[in-house]
């Protein structure tokens, strides 16, 4: 499958907002929804665009074949409002070493450019609601 071919069966929508700090994770977050996607995640891309994020369903991730570092937030569930709890938080992974394991009770991650976690307060336990 092509970039492109992969790039069309990811959906865009509206960012990721911390709603227990009042802060913006993300204006615009990509999210990988066919298998193909969800396998190649960013794997290929050169960087992750200031204020844009990918948002993977299932609890672990991997930095092989990455070429650069990000920060990862893994969500719970999904309340009745579309509001998940922060499971756990990693800033700057770093590319081709960095390996997050299985974080209990995530159902998602969102890959964010690095700082974002600072920059928007992020802790484990907050809700996030994504757009």
């Amino acid at each position: 499958m092509s970039a492109a071919e992969a790039a069309s069966t990811a959906g865009h929508a509206p960012g990721a907002r911390n709603e227990t700090r009042g802060t913006i994770l993300a204006d615009e977050v990509e999210h990988a929804r066919s298998l193909w996607s969800r396998f190649m995640g960013l794997m290929g891309r050169r960087s992750l665009a200031p204020g844009s994020a990918l948002w993977l369903t299932g609890n672990g991730i991997h930095m092989f074949f990455m070429r650069f570092p990000i920060d990862a937030v893994f969500l719970g569930r999904a309340d009745g409002d579309g509001a998940r709890r922060v499971m756990s938080t990693h800033r700057a992974v770093r590319p081709w070493i960095g390996i997050v394991p299985f974080v209990r009770g995530a159902q998602g991650v969102l890959e964010l450019p690095v700082g974002a976690l600072d920059a928007s307060g992020t802790v484990r336990g907050d809700i996030v609601r994504l757009g």
